[in-house]
């Protein structure tokens, strides 16, 4: 199996030496650039540039702030009323999925590479990627992390400034480092 497809199955693979992967990171970074440094007015072009860098976004339907960056781009999936304000990174090497209307503060990862603890493996260029799955209706405050494999379920709150490690479950407020469990949030209005 080519190391593409190593990283989509969840698999070790090697992320610094395979040609394949470099030129896609490159393909998709220079895009974000470009998308960087796009004037917010030209809303046409933003877009364009929106749809080659998330090619499985719905763009007319989110909004991204710049500067923004991403590892592939074809790993991020995002629902209707999704917006990201400045400098958020995902590192999508596996899945980065967010429901409806999340809000993600400015500054925030989401890193999905895991690297080897032993010195020869990591210097080797070897990591393996796991999904992180933001439900719907969540907000993630400014300065936050997100860890491999995590999901934050729906309609919770992500303080400011967490690191989150673990599975956050749905309808809480959470924060700290390691981010945990504050409180419930009230329920979202039946209607």
């Amino acid at each position: 199996m080519s190391a593409k497809g190593d990283m989509i199955a969840g698999k070790w693979y090697n992320a610094n030496f395979d040609s394949e992967l470099i030129r896609e990171r490159r393909i998709v970074k220079d895009y974000c650039l470009e998308y960087n440094n796009t004037p917010t007015k030209d809303l046409g072009a933003r877009r364009d540039l929106l749809r080659e860098i998330l090619q499985n976004v719905e763009v007319e339907q989110v909004e991204v702030m710049s500067p923004f960056m991403v590892d592939y781009g074809y790993n991020v999936f995002m629902g209707a009323g999704c917006f990201l304000n400045h400098n958020v990174y995902l590192m999508d090497c596996a899945k980065i999925k967010f429901g409806k209307k999340c809000f993600v503060g400015p500054n925030c990862g989401f890193y999905t590479a895991l690297h080897p603890l032993e010195v020869t493996k990591r210097n080797a260029g070897f990591e393996m990627a796991k999904p992180i799955t933001i439900g719907d209706n969540v907000w993630i405050g400014g300065n936050v992390v997100i860890l491999p494999g995590v999901t934050v379920g729906s309609n919770s709150v992500i303080g400011a400034g967490a690191v989150v490690t673990k599975d956050i479950p749905a309808g809480v407020l959470a924060f700290g480092n390691p981010c945990k469990v504050i409180k419930e949030v009230p329920s979202p209005a039946k209607g």
